[in-house]
């Protein structure tokens, strides 16, 4: 044996014995007598991957290829280089050359399919990771990679039933109890996913991701303090796991700790600002604190090309912002086209159902103490069973409210689903042969779009909880009427248009309004004066409403402005705002959250509510009109800011509905000074309430009721679904 075979020798040992710091030099020196050595280039390559260097790494693994192209182990390490080095499509060349020459080594394969998935080609990893368990049946890596691509496709129970092989093959495998928790979680086994996440914690405390998965499903079972220091612990062990940063803040933001929630969606933003919906929760936390801090800037960029075609807000997040129609549209489809599930063969097939009444479900996460729950009861009560068959999909925990108990009998069956995942909801419904899926949630919190996106039912109906178009082509209709979505927009909308003849909003007839009689003193308000109030959500006042609430102010003496808020920082930053403007900030009086009884009386003690723009009061609306409160409001140019007209016109009230910012102010004054105007108008409301077509809760359900026949019987018909004008 020759010096330089010696040489090769004692290399090859220290590099086999783990000593890389003595291997390095002598394959060095080595390649110094003999740069045309392929092994000691290839073993060199080995240590420097070792150490971490890949970029050195991949100078000598290409001469080597380059003076012989022949090994396929040679193209592997340059494809798990080329990773490293974060060159996904150039390592699955890599790869591809390997098996080639070789297509018979699992870790190839295997490797393959994980810069498929780095690459998002989910249905290639599969089939790179099904080879390499083809060749290894007891690869539990590749069954954990599997699990991912699946999970990635939203295979949820397949992608599970990857991570439990894997697991069975390899126990201790904490990355794939991660996966698993993972999966249960998106199947809204919650309980479940939790042990998975302490198990592989027990395995590895350390693990991020599953502090993070932790995190998520504490945030689901509202857990919000749990959450957050789950999120501190994923973040701690791993700072450059930016995804747990908007679960933070969403922790912070349920806790009410708007502040500490926008820092955490900055530092979000910062590392990745195209993260989905993270700008438009960051722009409506600062709006509910009423920071208006670069709102006019933060706005523009929300409703600009970019973020429209990249999907980056949220679509209700446009509602409260100046945006068009055109551009609530845009942001809906590209929502459904980049985070909405893609489904291959529709559940519903086609089949013509032959039923003796309609079969309606509505799916909602609000049947519990809502806004939604308490519009619709007297709706679900008033409908006809000889016609319909109602059913109720609740996706959300029993309460134990007086207003749950009322809607579990209004239904002729009502389905418990909060503990079940999108998959297994579609399946039911299907079986179910439900003939209208009423979606009452549409882009708001706990929706469940995917449902939809399965098609379990032949007609898919958008109603009530989202004001504006879902821009997605599995859903039919929209329940609207003639002022929040005039003839000409109609365009804007992918959902085919149904008019209600009077509004689109039900109301409840029976609501009851506390008998006790709150004086002004009671309240916080002061003894003479007249009373502006607005009890919409703080998050809907912009800069400008709010200017012209301050000339309103300043033109009317002793005047004051009641607002509801949930939080403290909102009404500080309102005080200073109303400061800034030149008006005394005492005269701006917030009032706290009440049981909704009591709120409805303790409505009484206003004179006029002032309406917000571009997001209108809804159901704070009609709340206001059944208490007796006349509402002033500007109509908008899209569904949300046209709403309190609609309720306006069906309460016999449409002198309140002004079409400019200036008229709104103006006749604001003029009310607000003509005490006998205001009187007669509050006179007129209280006489008509109970005969107005707004809280004619029978008359809307026949409505209603006309809407869902004609949908079925062009159906029937064998007709595509079409704009329909219900006559009142």
């Amino acid at each position: 044996m020759n010096s330089v075979e010696r040489e090769f020798q004692d290399a090859v040992r220290a590099l086999q014995s783990g000593r890389l710091h003595e291997a390095e030099p002598r394959f060095r020196a080595l390649l110094k007598a003999q740069p045309k050595n392929v092994a000691a280039l290839n073993l060199l390559t080995i240590v420097l991957m070792n150490t971490g260097r890949h970029a050195e790494a991949e100078k000598v693994i290409a001469k080597a290829i380059r003076l012989n192209q022949s090994s396929d182990t040679s193209y592997y390490n340059y494809g798990v280089i080329l990773k490293a080095l974060d060159r996904p499509r150039d390592a699955l060349t890599q790869f591809d050359n390997a098996i080639r020459l070789n297509p018979l080594v699992p870790e190839t394969w295997n490797n393959r399919g994980v810069v498929c998935n780095d690459l998002k080609q989910y249905d290639d990893a599969i089939r790179s990771f099904d080879r390499a368990v083809s060749l290894a049946p007891n690869y539990a890596d590749a069954l954990h990679n599997k699990g991912k691509a699946l999970s990635e496709l939203r295979r949820y129970d397949e992608a599970l039933s990857a991570f439990d092989r894997a697991l069975a093959l390899q126990p201790g495998l904490a990355e794939a109890w991660v996966g698993r928790g993972n999966c249960l979680g998106h199947l809204m086994r919650r309980d479940e996913a939790m042990v998975a996440y302490d198990k592989a914690l027990a395995l590895k405390p350390q693990l991020a991701e599953a502090w993070l998965g932790r995190a998520i499903s504490l945030f689901e079972l509202k857990r919000f303090a749990d959450a957050l220091s789950a999120c501190d612990k994923a973040l701690a062990f791993k700072p450059e796991l930016t995804e747990a940063l908007p679960w933070r803040g969403e922790a912070l933001r349920k806790l009410g700790r708007c502040d500490q929630a926008i820092a955490a969606y900055q530092q979000a933003l910062a590392s990745r600002p195209d993260l989905a919906g993270l700008k438009g929760i960051w722009l409506s936390t600062k709006m509910r604190i009423c920071d208006w801090s670069g709102f006019d800037a933060a706005c523009a960029d929300l409703v600009s090309d970019r973020s429209l075609e990249t999907a980056c807000a949220l679509p209700f997040n446009l509602l409260a912002i100046p945006s068009s129609p055109e551009q609530q549209l845009k942001s809906a489809r590209g929502w459904v086209a980049v985070h909405v599930a893609r489904f291959g063969e529709p559940l519903w097939k086609g089949e013509h159902y032959r039923h003796d009444r309609i079969r309606v479900a509505y799916l909602s996460s609000d049947f519990h103490q809502h806004a939604t729950a308490y519009l619709m009861a007297g709706l679900f009560e008033c409908h006809d069973r000889s016609k319909l068959q109602t059913i109720a999909i609740s996706c959300c925990p029993d309460d134990g409210s007086e207003i749950r108990r009322r809607l579990q009998s209004s239904f002729d069956s009502f389905v418990e689903a909060a503990d079940k995942g999108d998959d297994e909801i579609a399946a039911l419904v299907r079986a179910m042969e439900v003939d209208i899926l009423v979606d009452l949630k549409g882009f708001t919190e706990d929706a469940r779009t995917n449902v939809f996106a399965r098609r379990p039912a032949p007609i898919q109906v958008s109603f009530l909880g989202y004001p504006g178009t879902m821009g997605a082509a599995f859903m039919d209709y929209i329940i609207a009427d003639r002022v929040v979505i005039p003839e000409h927009q109609y365009p804007y909308y992918d959902e085919r248009v149904v008019s209600l003849p009077h509004s689109y909003q039900p109301n409840d007839a029976r609501r009851a309004i506390a008998d006790t009689s709150f004086s002004r003193g009671d309240l916080g308000l002061p003894p003479q004066g007249f009373v502006f109030c607005c009890f919409n959500s703080t998050a809907k006042i912009l800069p400008q409403t709010f200017d012209c609430w301050m000339r309103i102010l300043e033109q009317v003496d002793g005047s004051v402005l009641w607002l509801l808020t949930d939080n403290d920082t909102a009404a500080a930053n309102l005080r200073k705002e109303a400061a800034a403007r030149g008006v005394d900030a005492g005269r701006l009086v917030f009032a706290p959250f009440m049981a909704v009884q009591d709120h409805l009386a303790r409505l009484r003690a206003a004179d006029l509510v002032l309406d917000t723009l571009p997001y209108n009061a809804h159901t704070t609306a009609s709340d206001a009109l059944w208490a007796g409160v006349p509402v002033l409001t500007c109509l908008g140019s899209t569904f949300a800011g046209r709403v309190a007209a609609s309720l306006l016109h069906a309460a016999d009230l449409p002198e309140l509905v002004t079409t400019s910012m200036d008229e709104y102010e103006r006749l604001a004054v003029e009310l607000a000074t003509a005490p006998g105007r205001i009187g007669d108008i509050r006179r007129r409301l209280n006489d008509n309430r109970l005969t107005a077509p707004l809280f004619n809760t029978e008359l809307f359900a026949r409505h209603l009721e006309a809407a869902y026949s004609a949908m079925h019987q062009r159906l029937q018909s064998g007709l595509p679904p079409d704009h329909i004008a219900v006559q009142g």
